[in-house]
């Protein structure tokens, strides 16, 4: 008898993992296959990331080229005259943007979608010898982007038709020795993920650059191969970050991290993956302390704990497309823990279903699953309550002669 009761249990128990498996892939099947459809639809709608190259200034040079006759032929050689285009550095950049995080939702995954407003202030200094008519060159985050309140100001000077090709304004400056040439730009615009600050693709100098973030949120992350702040300290209810250089050669790029919000539709998925181990544990107590105390509970009444226990899982994957993830976790808690309690009371009595049933799955279903919101500190939480669950049952049992325990189901009274 007590053998049979314990392989129909386990038997409960495999099907309830299976239940859970299908569950839990379902909806990781529906967070993921519109995953990409969604954040494409997202970045239609409010932009991707956005990656904001530096100005960068070119100056014409002319130079002569030798013309070599070919051998054996009876010309000489000649030069040749050729225009080029050489790069030239900016004498200084000063970038201010700010960042505010807006987030938003589409099915079960939220989109860390941001506004940004971008001011440039750049300076052009003629180190050359002689007059020179240097070319600046700015390109937008993306050609197909949305920019708003764009302004690009020469020496004090609104330009109000530059010239635009594919995303990118270039204009003349024409300057004297030492003279200096200012150019400011700015606009609005909105992007997704991330912003970046990119300096060029391979190794570039930079001369007396500060660019000046500021956040309406505190949890800043920086991408891989991005350079720290020299300057990061909290204001209000987000950031102020600040990049200063003198004289810097780097290929590596300024990059700023949207903090990502927690989406309801992979906390579902882990939760259900995951919740066999609950439900053993819940089990394993259970069993443990109602076969001690003689209180005997049928494989049916295991049968609809875990059916009870499924329906929080379920309820909780579906819950979250409609509201937060938060109200949906403890409506979800709150109506399982109702079903068992009431159930089992008629089972086993008021007082051992508040106490023990209760307590249990408010452990082992309720704080185990509230864990998935610890994020990093997870795996940790749930092997401390697996080793103090190990603890308690065996102080509880460590006096238990196990061989008078295998009676039948006769010598159980229920609990009242």
């Amino acid at each position: 008898m007590f053998t049979r009761r314990i392989a129909a249990i386990v038997f409960i128990f495999v099907c309830a993992s299976i239940g859970w498996g299908i569950l839990g892939s379902v909806t990781s099947y529906r967070t993921y296959q519109q995953d990409d459809k969604l954040k494409q639809a997202v970045g239609e709608l409010w932009g991707t990331a956005q990656k904001q190259e530096a100005a960068r200034v070119d100056y014409y040079d002319t130079t002569h080229v030798t013309i070599y006759a070919p051998q054996g032929s009876s010309e000489p050689s000649k030069l040749e005259e050729r225009v080029v285009t050489r790069p030239y550095t900016l004498e200084a950049s000063d970038i201010n943007i700010g960042l505010n995080l807006e987030h938003r939702k589409k099915g079960l995954l939220w989109y860390a979608t941001y506004r940004v407003n971008f001011a440039g202030s750049y300076q052009i200094k003629n180190d050359l010898s002689e007059e020179k008519d240097f070319m600046f060159t700015y390109a937008f985050p993306s050609k197909d982007g949305i920019y708003d309140n764009f302004r690009f100001v020469v020496d004090n000077q609104q330009i109000k038709d530059p010239q635009l090709t594919d995303g990118t304004v270039t204009y003349k400056i024409h300057l004297r020795p030492q003279q200096v040439g200012n150019v400011s730009i700015s606009y609005g615009s909105h992007g997704m993920d991330e912003w970046w600050y990119v300096f060029g693709k391979d190794v570039a100098q930079i001369r007396n650059f500060t660019l000046t973030a500021t956040t309406n949120f505190r949890d800043v992350d920086f991408p891989e191969n991005s350079i720290s702040p020299t300057l990061n300290e909290q204001m209000g209810d987000g950031r102020k970050m600040r990049w200063q250089y003198s004289s810097l050669i780097s290929g590596i790029q300024i990059g700023i991290k949207m903090p990502q919000k927690l989406n309801p539709g992979p906390f579902a998925s882990r939760v259900s993956f995951f919740a066999p181990v609950s439900l053993f544990l819940f089990f394993f107590l259970i069993f443990i302390i109602s076969t001690v105390r003689k209180i005997y509970i049928h494989p049916m009444n295991y049968f609809f704990i875990a059916a009870a226990f499924f329906s929080f899982h379920l309820l909780l994957t579906y819950l979250t497309d409609h509201i937060d993830i938060y109200p949906a976790f403890a409506i979800s808690a709150v109506v399982s823990m109702a079903l068992v309690i009431s159930y089992m009371r008629l089972v086993v009595g008021q007082r051992f279903a508040l106490i023990e049933i209760g307590l249990s799955q408010l452990i082992y279903l309720v704080f185990f699953s509230y864990t998935f919101f610890l994020i990093g500190y997870t795996g940790l939480t749930v092997t401390i309550c697996c080793i103090l669950t190990l603890f308690a049952v065996m102080q509880f049992t460590a006096k238990v002669d196990w061989a008078t325990l295998n009676a039948a189901k006769s010598d159980f009274p229920k609990q009242t």
